[in-house]
């Protein structure tokens, strides 16, 4: 009988360890979709001033929270706001700093992070942010946008 219940004990521990390895691997392949979808957001549509791909990654319902601006919900304001960024004659880029990614359930993700704003490739400015990203069947939708903490650089 105890050989009976060490063999149970044995296989549950080795499925939970499976199960955790299985999670293990979701999070990992979430956390490089959206640091894709950053890489896409930032170093291609807004520091390339690729419209387009903007108008791609942003929900048609988004919400962008800026603690300097307020509150805009409008996709065409926000696709506006990108192609006067980029007609001024200085360079406005982006760098992401650092940033977290956890799961929210079925919906999509929660990206929250940091990153360093460069006028003609120097440092201007830093900020933080919370994505919130929609996974809408294979691809994947910013739809809530907090934008926090902007200070300048201390030179």
């Amino acid at each position: 009988m105890i050989n009976i219940i060490v063999l149970f004990i044995l296989f549950l521990s080795r499925e939970a360890n499976g199960q955790t390895n299985n999670e293990v691997l979701k999070m990992d392949l979430l956390k490089t979709e959206i640091i894709k979808m950053d890489s896409l957001l930032f170093d291609v549509a807004f520091n390339q001033c690729d419209a387009s791909q903007f108008k791609r990654i942003i929900a048609d319902d988004v919400e962008f929270y800026d603690d300097r601006f307020g509150l805009n919900v409008s996709k065409e304001n926000e696709i506006k706001s990108l192609n006067q960024k980029c007609i001024r004659p200085e360079k406005l880029t982006r760098k992401l700093n650092s940033c977290t990614i956890d799961k929210l359930g079925d919906f999509g993700a929660v990206q929250v992070g940091e990153h360093t704003f460069y006028v003609d490739g120097k440092p201007e400015g830093t900020g933080k942010f919370i994505h919130i990203w929609e996974r809408k069947d294979k691809d994947w939708k910013l739809k809530r946008i907090v934008s926090y903490e902007h200070r300048p650089i201390k030179k």
